[in-house]
């Protein structure tokens, strides 16, 4: 079942990158990206509500934003992907932050209350880290084991079942941290690294990402999932692989070409009439995002940009006009 996961990934993000946007030197903006220019007549209020993952982002965005507009205000709130929709529905929010696709029930409850469905904006790359102590000695994973590790398919794991021969390790029970169910990426590694099956019970639910990362870094025998963006000095992100063969770091390298199987788009879901299109205030925040100044926001946080072939598509989605 895990292979297909690479698969999947490899069609989505067949026109993420192109050589211009990823060298061999590491994660880069694609050049064809516009710097952005500030326009008149733009003002307001802004609400985000949704993924916790996006909120750095979200934020960063935010003052970008009020650097050349300095009138309008920004709120964002991140208590999980899943409130992302029902605050677009009931209009609460302008931007619903996604660290996952919507689920097609979410979907047909906004196009019953608007007539319409509701525009995905794939706004960065996550590549999803599986973090372990610094003093770790393990450096990869395969997704079998991760299943095995983390879900009701597999027994009550020591760091000996993962192939730890250091006695002072390998008796130990592998502690495990991750998300809460209102989570995009607990619903993301459910069905990717746990092959769709039930988490154990005795996965500490940490209320963001960070704090899966925090609670890594202070237990010496324990694995948790999280953003790339969230990596301390006392935690390490292992490599992953497919059935046993070669393993692969969270890198951008990896993320775009597929062989990291646990990578990811980034969502911004808004609320786009086909016909009316998208007020001033929107609008603008909207071509930020895909510009120069946005894609070094995503590399800011720990990202990986997305594509000038991307952007346009996005653009052109929520009846915007790319100059690029």
């Amino acid at each position: 079942m895990a292979t297909t996961f690479r698969k999947v990934f490899v069609g989505a993000t067949a026109a993420v990158v192109g050589a211009s946007a990823l060298m061999a030197s590491g994660p880069q903006i694609d050049s064809k990206l516009p710097s952005y220019r500030p326009v008149s007549g733009v003002s307001g209020n802004i609400k985000s509500i949704g993924s916790d993952t996006m909120n750095n982002l979200m934020t960063l965005w935010g003052e970008e934003f009020k650097g050349f507009y300095p009138a309008v205000q920004i709120e964002v709130e991140g208590k999980g992907s899943s409130t992302a929709p029902p605050a677009l529905i009931q209009g609460q929010a302008q931007f619903g932050p996604m660290s996952r696709a919507m689920k097609a029930s979410e979907i047909d409850a906004f196009e019953k209350r608007f007539g319409y469905k509701p525009t995905a904006l794939r706004t960065a790359i996550d590549a999803l880290a599986v973090f372990v102590h610094k003093d770790n000695p393990i450096n990869e994973i395969s997704i079998q084991q991760l299943t095995d590790v983390f879900s009701v398919a597999g027994e009550n794991m020591t760091w000996g079942d993962l192939g730890v021969r250091d006695r002072a390790w390998a008796n130990r029970p592998v502690s495990l941290y991750g998300r809460n169910s209102a989570s995009g990426t607990y619903g993301y590694f459910k069905k990717v690294a746990l092959q769709g099956n039930d988490y154990k019970p005795t996965v500490k639910e940490q209320p963001g990402s960070s704090a899966v990362v925090q609670g890594v870094g202070t237990d010496r025998y324990g694995m948790g999932y999280s953003g790339v963006g969230y990596a301390t000095a006392d935690t390490k992100m292992l490599m992953v692989s497919l059935d046993g063969g070669q393993a692969f770091g969270p890198e951008a390298e990896y993320a775009n070409s597929g062989e990291y199987p646990l990578a990811r788009f980034l969502y911004l879901y808004i609320n786009a009439d086909p016909i009316k299109g998208l007020d001033p205030l929107r609008a603008e925040f909207t071509k930020l995002i895909f510009s120069q100044q946005g894609q070094e926001v995503v590399l800011k946080d720990g990202y990986f940009p997305v594509s000038a072939n991307v952007a346009r598509d996005d653009l052109k989605a929520c009846q915007l006009k790319p100059t690029f």
